[in-house]
């Protein structure tokens, strides 16, 4: 089996030159927390790592997808998705993604004279359970904000606008409840916004066959953290709403053109014929012939009669 440290597709990753670290260490703001290393390893197929030794900063790693494992101190520790772990400065550790389904993890390596405020104690798993309230995007967010101002450059203002953020950051996960608790509101226009952004590209790949996966993937949530959003937002599921979405579309369809039933199947994403009349029965109520029959009936007796739609 491959071990791999890094290299993984789609892969980001800073690390701090050794005389920009020395900057940071003499630098009175910068001494008290700063970041060595920091990065976003998706699908982490084969990821593996061991220190004998350790390493001189503390290790924050988020799952946010998948699963995998580490070890420390003597105990094995399983990590599944949404949990995450702080590997404390100096210790002995080895950590992998599992094969069977390889975690998507961020990461970042801290020091300075604060650190061990954020790292103690959570060396063990914690979880980050996908309430409507958990605040995934804000979280994420911050840690791109850190990603794009150490990509950028070096300046000293740059490295101390970066440590302010890592205070945010760290925050997030150590003081859970506060993070979640003082901007509900804020998350409630978060979750609309995530429910238009996943009908919108539902609307825009109306002709395809759409896996749940690819629409939490697109948005950039779990599966799991979306499909709560969008069903507490909607009401219905993600694949029921975007079922629904299709019979809208083959109900124009019916109305405007000539296409046989097949034909229309094909412009709405859905290959059987036979599934795609009886989805139609179930979502509207009549079949796609009968609906046709009653739609071009109505215009012919009276153009002002609104159009039939679904229930």
């Amino acid at each position: 089996m491959p071990k791999l440290k890094s290299g993984f597709k789609g892969e980001r990753s800073v690390v701090l030159p050794k005389l920009v670290r020395n900057i940071c260490q003499n630098d009175t703001f910068l001494s008290q927390l700063y970041i060595t290393d920091i990065g976003y390893y998706p699908n982490a197929v084969y990821h593996y790592r061991e220190r004998p030794k350790g390493v001189a900063q503390w290790i924050l790693i988020y799952c946010l997808k998948g699963s995998g494992w580490y070890s420390i101190r003597g105990h094995h520790y399983e990590v599944k998705e949404n949990q995450w772990f702080v590997i404390p400065k100096s210790e002995p550790h080895v950590y992998a993604s599992n094969d069977d389904n390889p975690w998507t993890i961020y990461w970042i390596h801290f020091t300075g004279t604060m650190a061990a405020v954020y790292g103690s104690d959570h060396y063990m798993p914690s979880d980050i359970n996908a309430y409507t309230t958990a605040r995934i995007t804000d979280r994420i967010n911050i840690f791109e904000e850190i990603f794009l101002t150490l990509s950028d450059n070096y300046s000293v203002d740059n490295l101390r606008y970066a440590s302010s953020l890592l205070y945010a950051f760290l925050a997030t996960f150590c003081y859970l409840g506060h993070f979640r608790k003082y901007n509900a509101q804020s998350n409630r226009i978060d979750m609309h916004n995530i429910t238009n952004m996943a009908v919108r590209f539902m609307n825009e790949n109306i002709e395809k066959r759409l896996t749940l996966t690819q629409i939490a993937d697109y948005i950039g949530y779990s599966i799991s953290q979306f499909s709560l959003i969008f069903r507490n937002s909607t009401g219905q599921s993600p694949l029921n709403y975007f079922n629904t979405l299709k019979i809208q579309r083959a109900c124009e369809l019916l109305e405007t053109t000539d296409m046989k039933i097949n034909q229309l199947c094909s412009k709405v994403g859905i290959d059987d014929s036979y599934y795609f009349s009886r989805l139609f029965t179930k979502i509207i109520g009549v079949s796609p012939k009968m609906y046709r029959e009653r739609a071009h009936l109505n215009k012919t007796n009276n153009p002002n009669i609104p159009n039939i739609t679904a229930k």
